[in-house]
């Protein structure tokens, strides 16, 4: 036996955990500057040096090298040679220009407005109430009407979120016994797009604020699909329209507390009336039980901290969807980190 091997010290190991997660914060930022720069697509001819890289984004080299060593150090480049950085697999993802691109929505996350909201979690905890309402003075989709440029960020965010998750959404959900699929809250239309190109036979109809549905609609024409899919304004809240078969949405139960989805989904349920094959699909997660990692559970203090929603687990998705007139069918699994959950008319 080697005499100078040592027996991993469980409180040190318990240590760098602790620090690990204490400082995630940093890395976060560190990770925002790399993204702002570009440097993954920087990257993708092959390796360059820290002072190569800089002068491409006019910053200074030093400072930059610095961020990237961290970054590093946790998978995200990689030090090939000193001050030579190169792509790793999840550098790759975080181009801009490549098919499931994570470039728009890890930008998103890591950007100064959320990095600001979660600097004030007490809050939320001893109040129930977002954060975000005291960070940024009002609600956050508020915000996001009185800022278009952080509104932008958040639309090219879900855009990249839709366009990673759909091809699995397509490949484990069969959509083929739907006429006309009306996506409430779609953005600017990604997944909604992509189902119909899918499915030729299939109408679309989008719904969205006033300041989403331009782009929106700048996306079906540059899809070929102005004859099969329109976009519309429109307050889910108040009603939403009566044309589809299926209403979709992915990510936007979970922006709203139970109260609020309960609406949303009361409102659907009243244009279903006399369809009793209509359905409601949910693009979302359900958050497991126990200890094991759950990018559901993190998503979850998003949600608690900036629009004041939740994440759910199957119970939660059970209660909310009676509580509306609707019944859980089932929940389908995908090679993503949503499910579609698919409810029918009680």
């Amino acid at each position: 036996m080697d005499s100078t091997q040592t027996t991993p010290d469980p409180r040190a190991e318990a240590a760098r955990l602790a620090l690990q997660v204490g400082t995630g914060f940093i890395l976060s930022g560190a990770l925002s500057v790399a993204l702002e720069l570009r440097i993954p697509d920087k990257l993708a001819g092959g390796p360059k040096t820290a002072e190569a890289l800089a002068a491409e984004a006019d910053v200074l080299a030093d400072p930059l090298y610095r961020m990237l060593r961290a970054l590093a150090m946790v998978g995200i480049f990689t030090e090939q040679a000193p001050r030579t950085f190169a792509l790793t697999p999840a550098a790759e993802l975080l181009r801009s220009d490549v098919p499931g691109s994570l470039y728009g929505i890890a930008r998103w996350m890591t950007s100064p407005t959320i990095r600001r909201v979660h600097t004030e979690g007490l809050y939320s905890v001893k109040t129930g109430k977002p954060a975000a309402e005291v960070v940024l003075g009002q609600p956050t989709f508020d915000y996001f009407a009185d800022h278009p440029d952080v509104s932008e960020v958040f639309n090219e965010g879900m855009t990249s979120m839709s366009a990673a998750v759909i091809p699995a959404v397509l490949e484990a959900y069969d959509f083929s016994h739907i006429g006309t699929l009306v996506d409430i809250a779609g953005g600017h239309g990604k997944v909604l797009t992509s189902i119909l190109e899918k499915y030729p036979r299939m109408k679309g109809v989008l719904v969205d604020v006033d300041h989403v549905i331009a782009g929106a609609k700048a996306r079906i024409e540059a899809a070929g699909l102005q004859g099969r899919c329109t976009a519309v304004a429109g307050d889910f809240f108040k009603a939403v329209p009566a044309a589809g078969d299926a209403y979709i949405m992915k990510h936007i139960l979970h922006d709203w507390n139970d109260e609020q989805a309960a609406i949303i989904l009361t409102n659907i349920r009243a244009q279903l009336k006399g369809r009793p094959n209509g359905r409601v699909l949910l693009l979302e997660a359900v958050i497991r039980p126990g200890n094991e990692p759950d990018f559901a559970k993190v998503l979850d203090i998003e949600m608690l901290l900036a629009p004041g929603g939740r994440e759910r687990t199957e119970q939660e998705f059970k209660a909310l969807f009676a509580r509306a007139g609707f019944a859980l069918s089932r929940i389908v699994a995908t090679q993503s980190p949503v499910c579609v959950i698919e409810a029918h008319v009680a």
